[in-house]
């Protein structure tokens, strides 16, 4: 591999764990001669890799800022969830769903079906209320307090089936437990004698972005023992999916 790149990169790195460096410093950590370190810092520098401060320290450059953006926007979370979808059904027999907000509402955007001959059937471009079933009110329940509160406020609770929630307290009451456990689980929310956990998806700056959950028939979803198994899974899959997005591991 070309030298002055490695080296190059070698600088970039420092600034990892330093927000400011002097020459002196950066000559020291990477033990190249001064007209070297210059030259190669100076490049960065007009490159917009780094920038300087007028008491002569060097400091990471804006362009990091705008380049993060970029691959954060650019991560496909339907791409990077797959794996972990199809996984889960593996382990647990049950179709696995990924939905996203997009406004009030959730939108299922990905799903791998399983293979149970009784099975929930949903469809990528479904659109569901944020307060009715596990994965939409998972979306909501890990939103911001105000912008949860102004949804909660707009909604007009429609019975969907036998379990959607019946008012806004229950809706708020839901969303308590939800945020406490980390995980939510609902039962003929959406569709009668259907049955969903889900977990939240974080992405680098702690927001949730995406809702992941297990889906099938009511009465496979009331072993307790089972149900602790899936969302020890399900948790599980979230979290790795959440690590590749940029978030902080929980």
């Amino acid at each position: 591999m070309n030298k002055t790149v490695l080296k190059s990169m070698e600088i970039i790195r420092l600034f990892f764990d330093e927000d400011k460096l002097t020459l002196l410093q950066i000559m020291k950590k990477t033990e190249l001669p001064k007209t070297s370190a210059y030259r190669m810092a100076e490049s960065l520098l007009e490159l917009g890799f780094l920038e300087k401060d007028k008491d002569g320290t060097y400091r990471l450059g804006l362009i990091f800022l705008a380049l993060g953006n970029l691959v954060a926007e650019r991560l496909d979370i339907r791409s990077i969830a797959l794996p972990y979808m199809q996984e889960l059904r593996k382990e647990t027999g049950e179709a696995v769903n990924l939905v996203i907000r997009d406004g009030n509402d959730a939108v299922y955007i990905e799903k791998v079906d399983t293979q149970e001959r009784v099975r929930v059937y949903t469809q990528i471009g479904r659109r569901a209320p944020l307060y009715g079933g596990a994965c939409p009110r998972i979306l909501l329940s890990f939103t911001e307090r105000e912008e949860r509160e102004r949804l909660i406020d707009s909604f007009q609770i429609v019975p969907y089936a036998q379990g959607t929630p019946k008012d806004k307290d229950e809706l708020r009451r839901l969303i308590k437990e939800t945020r406490e456990a980390g995980w939510s689980i609902s039962h003929s929310e959406l569709e009668d004698h259907s049955s969903a956990i889900a977990a939240p998806i974080f992405n680098h700056k702690g927001d949730a972005v995406a809702g992941i959950s297990l889906v099938g028939p009511e009465v496979r979803f009331r072993d307790e023992a089972h149900v602790r198994n899936m969302i020890d899974k399900l948790m599980n899959a979230a979290r790795h999916i959440s690590t590749e997005l940029g978030a902080e591991k929980r």
